[in-house]
């Protein structure tokens, strides 16, 4: 069957990206593997989607590595309403609301909410790596309770940090799912965090995951941001991210010689 497979000329490209390009043909239509291959990537985006989040699992995580944490839902009661009706996901449950209000926390600099977005797939298997490498940079913050936030859309953090009287909110939340990429988790920096905050508020660092953007890299880039938010009092439009001149102008570290050999 080969010899009726017509390479495509750009096949040596494949071995630079992840893109489906140079997939050869069959006739008129896309030869057996690599079509299996994209109903596969599709029915794995399809199911980031509507896979829900195992919030037990997560706070067990969490407190094992000794983050305290709480638990929120959005006005969103479920998967079809959080899909259908974007603004409850962008809201909190009256239970959850209350529950915060009522809470007695000192006032955290940084409060961090684990959010399954559009994939909890990225919020189960990205967030903690990337927690605990932002985290051991933040030794002489005050950072409050993780919050665990299920049906939530990026704007939730916004009431979260309110009701908390955080000075900034950093959503890690699940990304819409692509056709290569299921688990990518998206982090949002919103400084004096309060409901009605736009987009231009906030500032976005996205694709986070061992084949995207990794831990460390991602965590160097949110401590930039978080050291200059504190300082400047601001995130979104009026705070860029320089950190990728930063990390480049570090002299690299000299080797040390073993005068035991």
């Amino acid at each position: 069957m080969s010899d009726f497979l017509e390479k495509n000329p750009w096949n040596a490209l494949r071995q630079f990206t992840n893109a489906r390009i140079a997939l050869g043909r069959a006739g008129n239509s896309l030869p057996t593997a690599p079509l299996l291959a994209f109903n596969l990537s599709h029915a794995q985006a399809r199911d980031a989607v509507h896979h829900p989040l195992d919030t037990d699992v997560l706070h067990e995580q969490l407190r094992a590595l000794s983050f305290s944490t709480l638990d929120v839902h959005s006005a969103a009661p479920d998967r079809e309403h959080y899909l259908r009706r974007p603004d409850l996901g962008r809201r909190l449950s009256d239970e959850s609301r209350t529950a915060l209000g009522q809470l007695k926390v000192e006032t955290p600099e940084v409060v961090f909410v684990i959010a399954d977005g559009l994939s909890a797939f990225a919020a189960s298997k990205q967030s903690i790596p990337l927690l605990q490498a932002v985290c051991a940079k933040l030794t002489d913050w005050k950072i409050g309770p993780v919050v665990v936030a299920r049906q939530a859309r990026v704007a939730l953090g916004d009431e979260i940090g309110e009701l908390l009287n955080a000075k900034l909110v950093v959503m890690l939340i699940g990304e819409r799912p692509g056709l290569s990429s299921p688990d990518s988790l998206g982090i949002y920096l919103t400084y004096a965090p309060k409901v009605g905050c736009s987009d231009a508020q906030r500032n976005c660092i996205s694709n986070v995951r061992p084949e995207g953007l990794n831990y460390e890299s991602a965590a160097h880039k949110l401590h930039y941001l978080l050291t200059h938010a504190r300082r400047l009092g601001l995130t979104g439009v009026g705070l860029k991210d320089d950190s990728d001149t930063l990390l480049a102008s570090t002299p690299p570290t000299p080797a040390v010689s073993d005068d035991s050999k």
